[in-house]
């Protein structure tokens, strides 16, 4: 299963990044979309959108958290990095600090696909591809923007 990740999009997506999704399973969008009309793109591309919302976002339809399972993997999906791990997840994926990251904490993995439209702390704009196939390791690539 091949997964894009996106986070802190902020009312941009730059066309060829929507083109380059379209070859994914699923596009999970990790909050501060602001413009709703950014999902009606992605969804566009064709495979399945799944969204959290994030501080900057204004739809009360978007869960804050989404709790997930891919190929025998609990994976959480929200915004804002909580300052311990969630019991019982293996993954799991935020935005917020526009800042790539790859770290496990306390048996969970942290990963952030960093900032499309304005990455902090000299990081490179990025989106990143999951792939998940069980009982295999997951593969995660940052691809810069």
């Amino acid at each position: 299963m091949r997964i894009a990740v996106l986070a802190d999009t902020h009312d941009r997506l730059p066309p060829h990044v929507c083109a380059a999704l379209a070859g994914s399973d699923e596009i999970w969008h990790l909050g501060d979309v602001c413009a709703p009309q950014i999902l009606d793109v992605l969804k566009a591309a064709g495979p399945s959108v799944r969204v959290v919302r994030g501080n900057c976002d204004d739809c009360p339809d978007w869960p804050l958290t989404l709790d997930l399972e891919r190929e025998g993997l609990h994976i959480r999906l929200e915004h804002i990095p909580p300052r311990q791990p969630p019991a019982g997840f293996d993954l799991l994926l935020h935005g917020h600090t526009h800042v790539p990251r790859d770290e496990v904490i306390g048996g969970v993995r942290f990963l952030n696909p960093g900032c499309i439209t304005r990455p902090n702390r000299g990081a490179p704009a990025s989106y990143a591809w999951l792939e998940l196939e069980r009982g295999k390791l997951l593969t995660w690539q940052l691809v810069r923007v």
